[in-house]
């Protein structure tokens, strides 16, 4: 028989609870069903309600249970998101009440039905989503609907202005502040931690922040999580780059552009990255960063984000113009993006090639090496006494004298080494190459969706270790990659992928694509 529960007096204000629960840059709070209060006010799932207590207030999203486990009538319930923004403890009598819709929505109405949109319409939708007024079904409709239509390249640069102002801004006192920045879409491409110490060493500023991967099997901050601290708040993060010349930090604890973080979380579960959402999360986080020169990497390539080099010229005018309207110097340089690089791909596999190189171990990936020294050649000749074309020397001298591991060294032990050992995954699993022949392609989403289904980035030791590279050739039976996973379930699911597509085309040389590279 359903037990019954005669309702409670009805109370004003309600005990705090923490529960404990992740719900990822998402507000959350919990009311029991014979809660007095959800009854009477008409409080329904998935509505926003303020909670407000000492003069302090946020804005959740509602959800309603029915286990006094979780909360009882009495109890208000708030995920640890909630609970860390509203900052009392847990006991505190607090009070609930609707939220009013965000009045932005209108804007992002107008913006499903293909209207543009201006300035001020972007700073209430992004100051709206920054104060967590935005459900993230909310979020997902803004970010749907300027990828469907696009935007235009005014409305880019009105975006990204928005997202700058959203949060903290550095300032350096320095007239060259540099940064290198990848749109993604190559497996192991972990430049960014071999360029930092290479232009540090040179004596040049170079504060990197950057966010976790989206859709890859890694970001830089979470293959750099396994050597260092990489959440480091602003001052921690000044004092270091003072002092240091460089950091390669996470920027979501620095509070930099923490509107992209937010839609960041919404867009990865969604596989959403189209172009002017990605310029104006790249360019909003470079110029809250202090950024003053800006190198660009676009790859190109088959399985790339970009697979012609007329997309890639499209965006880097997109980018130049957004660069040039918001005050920031800003190259591009268009990269050979048919396969992954290095041969680790998740974050140990990926921080072990970029230790060997910066250990110029014999063994270490040569085109991670040679990538990494064009792109911080390259960075090198923003300094002014650095003539052009010099830059690539200065770049390998610094490497091969060790004064490149001595910096790394130095940020690491700067922003605190990792205390954890994290090893590759106990989990292996060898794929095969079905035929005799040369390997004439290498499919970087394939390859990206089977280190992901292996549980990367989330288990460190994760991933895919490559073998074989464009051009090598390969006999029936010889191992094209290993798989590494922590658990069965994650492993199976991998193992299975491979499986079905393995990532790999065998045929022969005079097959393999041709790169396309622009100096």
């Amino acid at each position: 028989m359903a037990k019954t529960r005669k309702p409670t007096k009805t109370k004003e204000t309600l005990k705090l609870r923490r529960l404990g629960i992740d719900t990822y840059h998402e507000n959350v709070a919990y009311l029991h069903r014979d809660c007095e209060l959800y009854r009477a006010e008409g409080f329904q799932a998935l509505s926003k309600v303020k909670i407000c207590a000492d003069g302090q207030h946020i804005l959740a999203v509602l959800n309603v249970v029915d286990d006094d486990n979780i909360v009882t009538p009495a109890d208000m319930g708030l995920s640890e998101e909630a609970f860390a923004k509203l900052g009392l403890k847990e006991g505190a009598m607090v009070s609930i009440e609707h939220a009013e819709p965000p009045a932005s929505m209108s804007a992002v109405r107008r913006k499903i039905s293909g209207e543009r949109l201006k300035q001020q319409d972007f700073h209430n939708i992004i100051q709206d989503i920054t104060n967590k007024r935005y459900s993230k079904t909310e979020i997902a409709a803004f970010l749907v609907s300027s990828g469907q239509t696009d935007l235009d390249r005014e409305e880019v640069m009105y975006l990204t202005r928005a997202m700058l102002d959203s949060g903290e801004k550095l300032d350096w006192k320095e007239s060259l502040v540099a940064d290198k920045h990848c749109i993604g879409g190559i497996p192991g491409n972990r430049t960014s931690m071999l360029v930092v110490p290479i232009v540090a060493a040179h004596g040049m500023l170079m504060p990197k922040t950057s966010s976790r991967a989206i859709t890859s099997p890694a970001g830089t901050s979470d293959t750099m999580e396994v050597l260092a601290n990489v959440e480091l708040d602003i001052k921690t993060l000044h004092d270091i780059v003072r002092k240091d010349r460089a950091c390669l930090a996470w920027g979501g604890t620095a509070q930099l552009s923490p509107a992209d973080d937010i839609m960041i979380s919404v867009e990865r579960p969604l596989g959403i990255d189209s172009n002017g959402q990605m310029v104006a999360s790249i360019l909003s986080k470079k110029l809250a960063a202090g950024s003053t020169h800006l190198l660009l990497d676009i790859p190109v390539g088959p399985t790339a984000k970009v697979r012609h080099m007329h997309e890639a010229q499209s965006l880097r005018k997109l980018f130049e113009y957004v660069g040039d309207q918001l005050g920031i110097h800003l190259e591009v340089i268009i990269t050979d993006g048919r396969q992954p690089v290095g041969f680790g791909i998740g974050p140990v596999l990926e921080a072990r090639d970029v230790m060997q190189v910066l250990q110029n171990n014999p063994e270490a990936p040569a085109d991670l090496r040679q990538k990494s020294l064009r792109l911080a050649g390259r960075i090198l000749e923003f300094d002014p006494d650095v003539r052009g074309g010099q830059g690539y020397a200065i770049a390998r001298d610094i490497l091969d004298s060790g004064r490149a591991l001595d910096k790394m060294n130095t940020i690491i032990k700067a922003q605190g080494p990792q205390s954890i050992k994290y090893d590759p995954g106990q989990l292996t699993h060898e794929v095969l190459s079905p035929t005799d022949g040369v390997v004439i392609g290498i499919d970087n989403l394939q390859m990206a969706h089977i280190a992901r289904f292996a549980g990367a980035p989330m288990d460190k030791g994760a991933g895919v270790d490559l073998f074989k590279k464009l051009g090598d050739s390969v006999k029936k039976g010889d191992p094209l990659y290993r798989i590494y996973a922590e658990f069965p379930s994650d492993f199976n699911f991998a193992v299975s992928l491979s499986e079905r597509n393995s990532g790999y085309s065998i045929g022969e040389e005079d097959q393999t694509p041709k790169a396309f590279v622009e100096s």
